[in-house]
């Protein structure tokens, strides 16, 4: 994100005068993550908790506090349910999804596994983690572990809602029917709402 926010800094500086002081157009820093948070999830199913761990991984999680700080999550659809996965973060205004999907962040080492309830970021290869999460549904360790998904958190409250969540449209394409997440990100929520309704959501998501 700060890459964004350092060019749009750059143009304003440029039409700046003497007499102006380009200091005070700078973003404020976002504050450093505690060791320890929780990110509350109200949810369509029901309230939701993750406990969030820096040391299990410090650069996933700083970024994690800041998007839900900045209310990055508020809205969002659960669009990926499936018997192994849950996912969820890509924020249904396109606007807003462009300026921090490509923000990609340095891998943190795997120090913690891909159990049940684990929450880590969704990612293409090394270094692509931007906004997308994933609780798993069930262990995944073997196969997540050694591919370089760093648990970031758990779920510590409300797997029951996360278990309810609605599942019959299947994976994102191609392995079924579900939501393609690349027109999440042009299209924003009014294509799931018109092509997948029932969709469950994220209503808030704050940090305590």
């Amino acid at each position: 994100m700060r890459k964004f926010w350092w060019l749009a800094l750059g143009a304003a500086l440029a039409g700046c005068s003497p007499s102006e002081e380009p200091k005070a157009a700078a973003p404020k820093k976002d504050p450093t993550a505690p060791d320890v948070f929780t990110v509350s999830l109200d949810t369509s199913k029901g309230p939701v908790e993750i406990e969030v761990h820096k040391d299990w991984a410090p650069i996933g999680a700083q970024h994690l506090y800041e998007l839900v700080n900045r209310g990055y999550y508020d809205g969002n659809r659960f669009f990926r349910v499936t018997h192994s996965y849950v996912q969820f973060g890509v924020n249904g205004n396109p606007q807003v999804s462009s300026m921090w999907s490509t923000a990609n962040l340095r891998d943190d080492p795997v120090k913690e596994s891909n159990v049940r309830g684990a929450v880590s970021y969704a990612k293409l290869g090394p270094n692509t983690r931007a906004t997308q999460l994933f609780i798993n549904m069930r262990d995944n360790s073997k196969e997540l572990d050694k591919q370089g998904f760093a648990p970031v958190g758990k779920v510590v409250t409300g797997m029951e809602a996360v278990d309810g969540l609605y599942s019959a449209y299947g994976d994102m394409p191609p392995r079924g029917q579900g939501p393609d997440p690349s027109k999440i990100e042009v299209l924003g929520n009014s294509y799931l709402e018109s092509r997948f309704p029932r969709l469950d959501f994220v209503k808030t998501a704050t940090i305590r």
